[in-house]
Protein backbone atom coordinates (compact mmCIF):
# COMPACT_ATOMS: atom_id res chain seq x y z
CA UNK A 1 0.00 0.00 0.00
CA UNK A 2 1.04 3.59 -0.35
CA UNK A 3 0.31 5.16 3.09
CA UNK A 4 0.14 8.83 4.18
CA UNK A 5 0.82 10.07 7.03
CA UNK A 6 0.53 13.51 8.83
CA UNK A 7 1.25 14.44 12.60
CA UNK A 8 2.74 16.58 14.77
CA UNK A 9 6.62 16.10 14.25
CA UNK A 10 7.92 18.04 17.87
CA UNK A 11 8.91 15.99 20.89
CA UNK A 12 5.98 14.29 22.00
CA UNK A 13 4.05 10.83 21.90
CA UNK A 14 1.97 11.47 19.32
CA UNK A 15 4.57 12.15 16.78
CA UNK A 16 6.57 9.87 18.08
CA UNK A 17 3.86 6.49 17.29
CA UNK A 18 3.45 7.98 14.15
CA UNK A 19 7.05 8.05 12.92
CA UNK A 20 7.28 4.53 14.21
CA UNK A 21 4.13 3.51 12.79
CA UNK A 22 5.54 4.83 9.22
CA UNK A 23 9.14 3.13 10.15
CA UNK A 24 7.74 -0.26 10.75
CA UNK A 25 5.15 -0.11 8.06
CA UNK A 26 7.96 1.10 5.48
CA UNK A 27 9.90 -2.57 6.82
CA UNK A 28 7.39 -4.26 6.19
CA UNK A 29 7.21 -3.44 2.38
CA UNK A 30 4.50 -0.25 2.49
CA UNK A 31 5.53 3.35 0.94
CA UNK A 32 5.49 6.13 3.59
CA UNK A 33 4.89 9.83 3.21
CA UNK A 34 4.96 11.68 5.97
CA UNK A 35 3.59 15.55 5.27
CA UNK A 36 4.10 17.96 7.89
CA UNK A 37 6.14 20.87 8.27
CA UNK A 38 9.09 19.22 9.84
CA UNK A 39 10.88 16.27 9.69
CA UNK A 40 9.62 14.12 12.26
CA UNK A 41 12.12 14.07 15.72
CA UNK A 42 12.20 10.25 15.60
CA UNK A 43 12.54 10.18 11.41
CA UNK A 44 16.47 10.04 11.70
CA UNK A 45 18.67 9.66 8.21
CA UNK A 46 17.46 7.60 5.38
CA UNK A 47 14.83 4.90 5.30
CA UNK A 48 13.91 2.72 2.56
CA UNK A 49 10.44 3.24 1.04
CA UNK A 50 9.93 6.07 3.20
CA UNK A 51 9.32 9.99 2.24
CA UNK A 52 9.22 13.35 3.97
CA UNK A 53 6.98 16.12 2.08
CA UNK A 54 7.78 19.71 4.00
CA UNK A 55 4.48 21.90 4.18
CA UNK A 56 5.73 25.71 3.65
CA UNK A 57 5.24 27.45 6.71
CA UNK A 58 5.82 30.93 5.11
CA UNK A 59 4.97 33.18 2.13
CA UNK A 60 5.75 36.08 0.30
CA UNK A 61 4.67 39.20 1.69
CA UNK A 62 0.80 39.69 1.68
CA UNK A 63 -1.51 42.41 4.04
CA UNK A 64 -4.02 40.27 4.26
CA UNK A 65 -3.29 37.42 6.85
CA UNK A 66 -1.31 38.77 10.52
CA UNK A 67 -0.93 34.72 10.49
CA UNK A 68 0.29 31.76 8.34
CA UNK A 69 -2.64 29.86 7.57
CA UNK A 70 -1.04 26.65 8.09
CA UNK A 71 -4.04 24.50 8.26
CA UNK A 72 -4.63 25.22 4.66
CA UNK A 73 -1.25 24.93 3.63
CA UNK A 74 -1.46 21.33 5.05
CA UNK A 75 -4.54 20.61 3.59
CA UNK A 76 -3.07 22.04 0.47
CA UNK A 77 0.07 19.95 0.77
CA UNK A 78 -1.77 16.44 1.59
CA UNK A 79 -4.16 16.91 -1.76
CA UNK A 80 -1.10 17.46 -3.87
CA UNK A 81 1.27 14.23 -2.33
CA UNK A 82 -1.68 11.90 -2.31
CA UNK A 83 -2.66 12.74 -5.91
CA UNK A 84 1.36 12.79 -7.10
CA UNK A 85 2.46 10.04 -5.36
CA UNK A 86 -1.24 7.86 -5.83
CA UNK A 87 -1.57 7.30 -2.23
CA UNK A 88 -4.28 4.66 -1.17
CA UNK A 89 -4.87 5.92 2.61
CA UNK A 90 -3.62 9.31 4.87
CA UNK A 91 -3.64 8.36 8.50
CA UNK A 92 -3.42 11.56 10.72
CA UNK A 93 -2.75 11.64 13.92
CA UNK A 94 -4.01 14.20 16.49
CA UNK A 95 -7.59 15.18 15.37
CA UNK A 96 -6.98 19.11 15.63
CA UNK A 97 -6.09 20.00 12.68
CA UNK A 98 -5.16 16.83 10.58
CA UNK A 99 -8.79 14.95 10.51
CA UNK A 100 -9.84 18.37 9.10
CA UNK A 101 -7.22 19.36 6.96
CA UNK A 102 -7.56 15.25 5.74
CA UNK A 103 -11.07 15.78 5.22
CA UNK A 104 -10.77 18.74 2.74
CA UNK A 105 -8.20 16.92 0.89
CA UNK A 106 -10.41 14.48 0.26
CA UNK A 107 -13.17 16.65 -1.38
CA UNK A 108 -10.99 18.15 -2.96
CA UNK A 109 -9.84 14.91 -4.69
CA UNK A 110 -13.80 13.84 -4.91
CA UNK A 111 -14.51 12.21 -8.54
CA UNK A 112 -10.70 12.30 -9.33
CA UNK A 113 -8.62 9.98 -6.57
CA UNK A 114 -10.45 7.87 -4.13
CA UNK A 115 -8.49 8.53 -0.63
CA UNK A 116 -9.75 7.01 2.56
CA UNK A 117 -9.05 9.24 5.77
CA UNK A 118 -8.21 7.49 9.54
CA UNK A 119 -7.81 9.68 12.70
CA UNK A 120 -5.95 8.60 15.78
CA UNK A 121 -6.96 10.29 18.74
CA UNK A 122 -4.00 10.55 21.80
CA UNK A 123 -5.04 12.44 23.80
CA UNK A 124 -5.21 15.98 24.89
CA UNK A 125 -6.81 16.37 21.07
CA UNK A 126 -9.79 15.58 22.80
CA UNK A 127 -9.10 15.88 26.75
CA UNK A 128 -8.27 19.80 26.14
CA UNK A 129 -8.04 21.43 22.89
CA UNK A 130 -10.72 19.35 21.33
CA UNK A 131 -13.30 20.56 24.13
CA UNK A 132 -12.38 24.10 24.00
CA UNK A 133 -15.12 25.73 22.60
CA UNK A 134 -13.81 27.28 19.79
CA UNK A 135 -13.17 23.51 18.25
CA UNK A 136 -15.36 21.76 19.66
CA UNK A 137 -17.66 21.65 16.64
CA UNK A 138 -15.24 21.09 14.75
CA UNK A 139 -13.24 18.64 16.22
CA UNK A 140 -16.77 16.37 16.49
CA UNK A 141 -17.46 17.12 12.67
CA UNK A 142 -13.55 15.69 11.50
CA UNK A 143 -13.55 12.84 13.84
CA UNK A 144 -17.26 11.83 12.51
CA UNK A 145 -16.04 12.46 8.76
CA UNK A 146 -13.22 10.28 8.95
CA UNK A 147 -12.98 6.66 6.97
CA UNK A 148 -12.14 5.15 10.35
CA UNK A 149 -10.90 6.70 14.04
CA UNK A 150 -8.60 4.59 16.70
CA UNK A 151 -7.84 5.38 19.35
CA UNK A 152 -4.39 4.43 21.49
CA UNK A 153 -6.49 3.40 24.73
CA UNK A 154 -9.77 2.22 26.15
CA UNK A 155 -9.72 5.28 28.83
CA UNK A 156 -9.53 7.64 25.19
CA UNK A 157 -12.23 5.27 23.34
CA UNK A 158 -14.29 6.09 26.34
CA UNK A 159 -13.38 9.61 26.66
CA UNK A 160 -14.09 10.54 23.16
CA UNK A 161 -17.79 8.96 23.04
CA UNK A 162 -18.24 10.88 26.84
CA UNK A 163 -16.96 14.66 25.19
CA UNK A 164 -18.10 14.35 21.78
CA UNK A 165 -21.21 11.08 21.19
CA UNK A 166 -19.59 10.65 17.98
CA UNK A 167 -22.56 8.69 17.25
CA UNK A 168 -21.38 7.53 13.32
CA UNK A 169 -17.63 7.10 14.35
CA UNK A 170 -16.25 3.84 13.79
CA UNK A 171 -14.24 3.86 16.64
CA UNK A 172 -11.94 1.22 17.94
CA UNK A 173 -8.60 0.97 20.02
CA UNK A 174 -5.40 -0.01 18.90
CA UNK A 175 -2.79 0.85 21.63
CA UNK A 176 0.35 2.34 21.23
CA UNK A 177 3.56 0.07 20.62
CA UNK A 178 6.95 0.18 21.23
CA UNK A 179 10.14 -0.60 19.31
CA UNK A 180 11.86 -3.80 21.01
CA UNK A 181 15.10 -3.52 18.43
CA UNK A 182 15.68 -0.23 19.91
CA UNK A 183 14.28 -0.66 23.36
CA UNK A 184 15.04 -3.27 25.05
CA UNK A 185 17.13 -4.49 28.39
CA UNK A 186 20.70 -3.93 29.17
CA UNK A 187 23.31 -4.07 31.68
CA UNK A 188 21.98 -1.57 34.38
CA UNK A 189 25.40 -1.98 36.08
CA UNK A 190 27.03 -0.79 32.70
CA UNK A 191 25.98 3.40 33.60
CA UNK A 192 29.50 4.32 31.78
CA UNK A 193 29.80 7.29 34.43
CA UNK A 194 26.70 8.63 34.19
CA UNK A 195 26.37 8.24 37.81
CA UNK A 196 28.04 7.84 40.96
CA UNK A 197 28.74 4.12 41.48
CA UNK A 198 26.95 4.18 45.01
CA UNK A 199 24.15 5.95 43.36
CA UNK A 200 20.36 4.88 41.99
CA UNK A 201 19.98 6.47 38.81
CA UNK A 202 16.08 7.71 38.52
CA UNK A 203 14.78 8.97 35.20
CA UNK A 204 12.17 10.67 33.62
CA UNK A 205 11.15 11.66 29.76
CA UNK A 206 8.66 14.22 28.99
CA UNK A 207 7.91 17.44 27.10
CA UNK A 208 7.34 19.30 30.66
CA UNK A 209 4.47 20.30 29.98
CA UNK A 210 1.87 21.16 32.89
CA UNK A 211 0.40 17.77 32.67
CA UNK A 212 3.24 16.29 32.83
CA UNK A 213 3.72 17.49 36.78
CA UNK A 214 7.65 17.90 36.62
CA UNK A 215 7.61 19.61 40.01
CA UNK A 216 5.94 16.14 41.19
CA UNK A 217 9.17 14.57 39.54
CA UNK A 218 11.35 16.46 41.62
CA UNK A 219 9.59 16.04 44.76
CA UNK A 220 9.16 12.66 44.12
CA UNK A 221 12.93 12.24 43.93
CA UNK A 222 14.21 14.57 46.79
CA UNK A 223 11.73 11.48 48.93
CA UNK A 224 14.27 9.07 46.80
CA UNK A 225 17.26 11.51 47.40
CA UNK A 226 16.57 11.59 51.65
CA UNK A 227 16.72 7.76 51.29
CA UNK A 228 19.52 6.48 49.55
CA UNK A 229 22.43 7.91 46.99
CA UNK A 230 20.77 8.72 43.86
CA UNK A 231 20.70 11.08 40.69
CA UNK A 232 17.73 11.99 38.95
CA UNK A 233 18.07 12.31 34.84
CA UNK A 234 15.35 14.87 33.90
CA UNK A 235 15.33 14.41 29.74
CA UNK A 236 13.21 16.50 27.17
CA UNK A 237 12.47 20.39 27.42
CA UNK A 238 9.25 22.55 27.55
CA UNK A 239 7.69 25.66 29.83
CA UNK A 240 7.65 23.98 32.87
CA UNK A 241 11.24 23.25 32.83
CA UNK A 242 12.17 26.63 34.99
CA UNK A 243 9.39 25.42 37.54
CA UNK A 244 11.15 22.17 38.01
CA UNK A 245 14.60 23.70 38.07
CA UNK A 246 13.60 25.98 40.71
CA UNK A 247 11.50 23.51 42.75
CA UNK A 248 15.26 21.11 42.50
CA UNK A 249 16.76 24.21 44.29
CA UNK A 250 14.31 24.97 47.15
CA UNK A 251 14.56 21.43 47.63
CA UNK A 252 18.24 20.94 48.04
CA UNK A 253 18.53 18.82 45.45
CA UNK A 254 19.78 20.37 42.41
CA UNK A 255 23.26 18.66 42.68
CA UNK A 256 21.85 15.32 41.63
CA UNK A 257 19.33 16.81 38.83
CA UNK A 258 20.70 16.57 35.87
CA UNK A 259 18.88 18.25 32.87
CA UNK A 260 19.59 17.12 30.34
CA UNK A 261 17.11 18.52 27.48
CA UNK A 262 15.70 16.90 24.49
CA UNK A 263 17.48 13.98 23.34
CA UNK A 264 17.16 12.24 19.79
CA UNK A 265 17.63 8.42 21.37
CA UNK A 266 17.10 7.72 25.07
CA UNK A 267 17.17 4.21 25.45
CA UNK A 268 20.67 3.76 26.68
CA UNK A 269 19.92 6.05 29.54
CA UNK A 270 16.35 4.00 30.17
CA UNK A 271 18.51 0.31 29.93
CA UNK A 272 20.73 2.04 32.86
CA UNK A 273 18.01 2.85 35.23
CA UNK A 274 17.08 1.74 38.34
CA UNK A 275 13.33 3.60 38.31
CA UNK A 276 11.06 6.00 36.02
CA UNK A 277 8.90 8.70 37.17
CA UNK A 278 5.90 9.42 35.36
CA UNK A 279 3.23 11.37 37.74
CA UNK A 280 1.18 13.04 35.44
CA UNK A 281 -1.96 15.14 35.92
CA UNK A 282 -3.22 12.21 32.75
CA UNK A 283 -1.49 10.31 30.35
CA UNK A 284 -3.79 9.18 27.05
CA UNK A 285 -1.50 6.06 27.01
CA UNK A 286 1.82 6.36 28.74
CA UNK A 287 4.53 5.54 25.43
CA UNK A 288 7.53 7.00 27.64
CA UNK A 289 6.21 4.48 30.33
CA UNK A 290 5.86 1.72 27.54
CA UNK A 291 9.31 2.11 26.66
CA UNK A 292 11.12 2.38 30.44
CA UNK A 293 9.44 -0.71 31.19
CA UNK A 294 10.67 -2.62 27.71
CA UNK A 295 14.28 -1.39 28.79
CA UNK A 296 13.48 -2.84 32.07
CA UNK A 297 13.13 0.18 34.30
CA UNK A 298 9.95 -0.33 36.53
CA UNK A 299 7.49 3.14 36.62
CA UNK A 300 6.19 4.93 39.59
CA UNK A 301 2.86 6.48 37.55
CA UNK A 302 0.03 8.09 38.56
CA UNK A 303 -3.57 5.94 38.54
CA UNK A 304 -4.64 8.09 36.13
CA UNK A 305 -5.94 7.88 32.44
CA UNK A 306 -4.93 5.00 30.64
CA UNK A 307 -1.72 4.35 32.57
CA UNK A 308 -3.76 1.56 34.09
CA UNK A 309 -4.15 -0.47 31.39
CA UNK A 310 -0.36 -0.25 31.09
CA UNK A 311 0.88 -0.65 34.15
CA UNK A 312 -0.35 -3.50 36.77
CA UNK A 313 0.18 -1.69 40.31
CA UNK A 314 2.92 -3.63 42.27
CA UNK A 315 3.18 -6.11 39.80
CA UNK A 316 4.70 -4.16 36.60
CA UNK A 317 5.07 -0.94 38.32
CA UNK A 318 3.71 1.21 40.90
CA UNK A 319 0.58 3.44 40.34
CA UNK A 320 -0.71 6.06 43.10
CA UNK A 321 -3.02 9.25 42.83
CA UNK A 322 -2.38 12.31 41.40
CA UNK A 323 -0.70 14.51 43.42
CA UNK A 324 0.56 11.52 46.05
CA UNK A 325 4.39 12.50 46.34
CA UNK A 326 4.05 10.96 49.78
CA UNK A 327 3.01 7.90 48.57
CA UNK A 328 5.11 7.50 45.22
CA UNK A 329 8.24 8.60 47.16
CA UNK A 330 7.81 5.99 49.86
CA UNK A 331 7.47 3.00 48.02
CA UNK A 332 9.83 3.86 45.25
CA UNK A 333 12.45 4.00 48.28
CA UNK A 334 10.54 0.51 49.77
CA UNK A 335 11.28 -0.89 46.14
CA UNK A 336 14.93 0.24 45.49
CA UNK A 337 16.04 -1.14 49.18
CA UNK A 338 14.03 -4.57 48.24
CA UNK A 339 16.77 -6.39 45.46
CA UNK A 340 14.53 -9.03 45.00
CA UNK A 341 11.35 -7.23 44.52
CA UNK A 342 12.74 -4.83 42.36
CA UNK A 343 14.52 -7.81 40.35
CA UNK A 344 10.99 -9.41 40.07
CA UNK A 345 9.40 -5.92 39.47
CA UNK A 346 11.51 -5.39 36.22
CA UNK A 347 11.43 -9.09 34.46
CA UNK A 348 7.42 -8.29 34.73
CA UNK A 349 7.74 -4.73 33.22
CA UNK A 350 9.79 -6.61 30.34
CA UNK A 351 7.40 -8.78 29.95
CA UNK A 352 4.56 -6.62 29.87
CA UNK A 353 5.75 -4.39 27.62
CA UNK A 354 6.79 -7.27 25.13
CA UNK A 355 2.92 -7.76 25.19
CA UNK A 356 2.93 -3.77 23.28
CA UNK A 357 5.40 -4.90 20.46
CA UNK A 358 5.49 -3.91 16.86
CA UNK A 359 4.96 -7.06 15.50
CA UNK A 360 1.72 -7.31 17.31
CA UNK A 361 -0.13 -4.34 17.13
CA UNK A 362 1.46 -2.74 13.46
CA UNK A 363 -0.57 -5.43 11.75
CA UNK A 364 -3.84 -4.01 13.29
CA UNK A 365 -3.34 -1.05 11.62
CA UNK A 366 -2.60 -2.71 8.73
CA UNK A 367 -5.37 -4.87 8.68
CA UNK A 368 -7.29 -1.47 9.16
CA UNK A 369 -6.22 0.43 6.08
CA UNK A 370 -7.41 -2.97 4.14
CA UNK A 371 -10.73 -2.96 5.66
CA UNK A 372 -11.29 0.87 4.74
CA UNK A 373 -10.16 0.10 1.30
CA UNK A 374 -12.78 -2.56 0.99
Amino acid sequence: MKLGITCYPTYGGSGAVATELGLELARRGHEVHFITYDSPFRLRGYAERVFFHQVETRMGRYPLFDHFPYTLALASKQHEVVLREGLDVLHVHYAIPHATTAYLAREMLRGVHQLRVITTLHGTDITLVGQESSFYAITKFSIERSDAVTAVSTYLRDETFRAFGCVSCDLRVVPNFVNLQEYHPGDSSDRCGLVPADHKLITHVSNFREVKRVKDVVRVFARIRRAMPATLMMIGDGPERMDAENEARELGVVQDIRFLGRLDTVASLLQASDLFLLPSQTESFGLAALEAMACGSPVVATRAGGLPEVIEDGVSGILEPVGSVEAMGRRAVELLRTPERHAAMREAAIARAQEYSADRIVPLYEELYQEVLR
